[in-house]
């Protein structure tokens, strides 16, 4: 595991994964915590088939989970535009000529703190800290 500075709108950890194992675990994680994986974007071959640019492996995982989801639509149904939460699996070089995987995930106190709802604050802690234990679990691969 590598240790880095994460941006203050999200959070991550860098693994010594494949990048398809790296899906495969963070996709597991998410299910753990009771988050779906909604929808994937292969930010790669969309660079390539747009740009045609070449990038590293870089894939936009839209994870969802209903329960938090429901209760923040009751909340405020506008905020369905800072859903869901955005994961992103890219992979980074380790400086040796290998690959590993970096994983990081938009944090939810940051993007839903335009929301000027306590409540909706709560929802936003729950939510980070459940995907704090899935950034925790595969820091520990």
């Amino acid at each position: 595991m590598t240790t880095r500075t994460d941006p203050s709108y999200g959070f991550g950890t860098t693994v010594p994964l494949s990048f398809d194992e790296a899906i495969a675990r963070v996709t597991e994680a998410l299910k753990a915590e009771g988050f779906g994986v909604l929808t994937s974007i292969d930010v790669q071959a969309t660079m390539k088939n747009k740009l045609n640019v070449d990038i590293a492996p870089y894939t936009i995982l839209g994870a969802c989970n209903p329960a938090l989801a429901h209760r923040a639509l009751a909340l405020e149904p506008e905020v369905g535009l800072l859903l869901p939460c955005n994961v992103v699996v890219r992979e980074v070089p380790d400086g040796g000529g290998r690959s590993q995987t970096r994983i990081e995930i938009a944090d939810p106190v940051a993007m839903l703190g335009i929301v000027q709802q306590p409540l909706m604050q709560d929802l936003a802690n729950e939510a980070k800290a459940r995907l704090q234990r899935v950034i925790a679990g595969l820091a520990s691969v």
